[in-house]
């Protein structure tokens, strides 16, 4: 088996756009990126369009805890039903402390 050949250093003109990074465009204001996320705020608010949408679908009462299995069998599901279980879900992931 031979030995890898020895890379020569680059000689000669190198191209301008080698030399200058690129700029980083800005975020346009139809960005999907919601606003407040941008700034730092609330933004998980601003993403949820229909609060109680899920327990209702669920048919689970206003002020009780969606028990997890409930919640799982719903995950599996397509549709709204399951993008909203599933977005529970990794919400219900968040700020473990």
């Amino acid at each position: 088996m031979k030995a890898p050949a020895k890379l020569k250093p680059m000689t000669g003109r190198i191209p301008a756009s080698v030399k200058k990074p690129m700029p980083v465009k800005s975020v346009s204001k139809y960005s999907p990126v919601p606003k407040k996320m941008k700034e730092g705020g609330n933004w998980i608010q601003g993403a949820i369009k229909k609060p109680g949408a899920l327990r209702e679908q669920l048919g689970v009462k206003k002020g009780e805890k969606i028990p997890k299995a409930k919640l799982a069998a719903a995950a599996k599901k397509g549709g709204k039903l399951g993008q909203r279980a599933r977005l529970a879900i990794t919400l219900g992931k968040m700020n473990k402390k």
